[in-house]
């Protein structure tokens, strides 16, 4: 495990209560989509399809581990596999986050991106299940964590999230601010890992476009805390990302 993936989270935990609860005073629901040109796109050409209503983008693990058949097995650094146990329940903790937003919110853009983020952690599962790595969240329900830090991140999100819509929103645009950070720091030169990062960065990318866009419809605008703000402004300004086989 990287220092940098805990200093991140322990960032959002201390930031996120300040910087949403700021924001609560502006929630109104809203929908639509945003567009726009630029870049700001990184690696990964998996299968996923995108919704053209709200970038919802799904990843299918079928196909992640057809594609992974191919590639050899290699022999995994202790980085590698702490970096695979971290991202199967971060990706689980943005799961339940908008399940859990969801259900206090009529906007339907927290429930179709926590169904896609169930694929992501479908994904981490097939590498979990190829070097025979435990699963940190089997027979873990909704808000349920191993990782003390998760837990606590859990219910930090969830209460500033219950602020208000807007707020919730931020919520997710910091989740998968992070995310994409997280995935960065772990890049690696191993095939398979590689493929499935960049599945899940091509998608918290295309989320974090979905959440900005749903607070801007709201009045409102996200200042990131993990990005730079030329790599933000990179992601947010360019079109939803297809995969392959989107």
């Amino acid at each position: 495990m990287t220092r940098n993936g805990f200093t991140g989270w322990r960032r959002l935990a201390a930031l996120g209560a300040v910087a949403l609860v700021a924001l609560a005073a502006c929630g109104n629901d809203g929908g639509g989509n945003g567009g726009g040109n630029g870049s700001g796109n990184g690696n990964g050409n998996g299968n996923g399809g995108v919704s053209t209503e709200d970038g919802t983008t799904r990843v299918d693990p079928t196909d992640v581990a057809t594609q992974i058949d191919s590639i050899p097995l290699a022999t995994l650094t202790d980085d590698e596999v702490a970096g695979l146990v971290w991202m199967r329940e971060e990706e689980k903790l943005a799961r339940d986050v908008y399940t859990t937003l969801g259900e206090q919110y009529d906007l339907r853009t927290f429930d179709n991106i926590s169904s896609a983020e169930q694929t992501h952690m479908d994904s981490v599962l097939v590498l979990l299940e190829r070097y025979g790595i435990t699963d940190p969240v089997a027979g873990k329900g909704v808000g349920e964590f191993t990782d003390p830090t998760m837990q606590g991140l859990y219910d930090q999100l969830v209460a500033a999230g219950s602020e208000s819509l807007v707020a919730a929103l931020s919520v997710g645009a910091e989740i998968e601010e992070l995310d994409i950070v997280d995935l960065r720091d772990r890049a690696t030169g191993t095939a398979d890992i590689a493929l499935v990062y960049g599945n899940l960065e091509r998608g918290s990318r295309n989320h974090l476009r979905a959440f900005t866009r749903q607070l801007g419809n709201n009045g409102a605008t996200y200042t990131p805390t993990h990005l730079s703000q030329a790599d933000f402004d990179a992601i947010v300004s360019g079109d939803m990302e297809q995969g392959s086989g989107g």
